[in-house]
């Protein structure tokens, strides 16, 4: 295991730790999560490290890595490029992105980004009245509170609106000790608000959003997940002509080390 950082074409440094060697494995963290806060990418990339060079960096604005503003989505787009190309080494990558990082690693697919073969598990997506879609002005109340000094407040709507959290739960965890963490991050929340774009709108995905997609790409869900989850995966796997879905055991949005190293490592020599 090592530690190094990549520079992005903005000049932001971005944060990373790898595994092993071979051909990369790029893991993608969903909102408000980054390596110190995600050991399960540790525990997976030790299962996988001995076949493959697996990469865990730190979006920028989160942990270790910088940022420069204002922020535009097509920044992670090269962060990802950045990433492939200098600590990857420029080989074959296969991308692997938790819940908002799969709309990342697809919308950076898009964008025409190398990526060899795409997994995502649980990328977040509401193209029915499964649940509430995401307000249509989601992103600019995020922005708007941060802007004003409420980083909590964009905390909280994101636990909300977007986590469908209780109002009176997220109340209570405003004492926490982990709830400075989650404020002193709560600029990128609105960073995946605007990956995620309209494919949480309550209708169904637009057919240009992933139409360059080409490459393999493995739609995940927990079995026993929350069902508009499930949802989300089946709807993202019909969109895309190269998506093969995949049950796998976890719930709650989550899945173990063991089962996800499994699958990735299926997904890699069946593409």
């Amino acid at each position: 295991m090592s530690d190094g950082t990549v520079t992005s074409v903005d000049g932001t440094t971005i944060a990373y730790t790898a595994w092993g060697d071979g051909d990369p494995i790029v893991i993608i963290d969903g909102a408000t999560a980054y390596r110190a806060s995600t050991p399960e990418n540790e525990r997976t990339a030790d299962l996988l490290a001995e076949e493959f060079l697996v990469i865990n960096y730190d979006r920028r604005g989160r942990g270790e890595s910088g940022d420069k503003l204002p922020y535009a989505v097509g920044r992670e787009f090269e962060d990802l490029a950045a990433i492939i190309d200098q600590a990857g080494h420029g080989r074959p990558a296969t991308v692997f992105g938790w819940s908002s990082g799969g709309n990342l690693a697809l919308n950076a697919a898009q964008s025409g980004v190398p990526i060899a073969r795409l997994a995502v598990f649980e990328a977040n997506a509401v193209t029915d009245d499964s649940r509430p879609p995401l307000p249509p002005d989601y992103v600019e109340r995020l922005e708007a509170a941060v802007a004003d000094g409420r980083p909590g407040d964009a905390v909280a709507l994101f636990m909300t609106a977007a986590v469908m959290m209780p109002e009176e739960m997220v109340a209570g965890m405003r004492d926490e000790d982990f709830w400075p963490g989650l404020e002193a991050i709560a600029p990128t929340i609105a960073y995946d608000g605007r990956q995620v774009g309209d494919a949480m709108s309550g209708r169904p995905l637009r057919a240009d959003l992933w139409d360059r997609v080409e490459v393999p790409v493995l739609a995940m869900h927990g079995i026993d997940t929350w069902p508009f989850l499930a949802d989300a995966a089946r709807a993202i796997a019909a969109h895309l002509p190269t998506a093969t879905l995949k049950p796998v055991p976890g719930e709650e949005h989550s899945t173990t080390p063991e089962v996800l190293a499994d699958a990735l490592r299926t997904f890699i020599e069946e593409n």
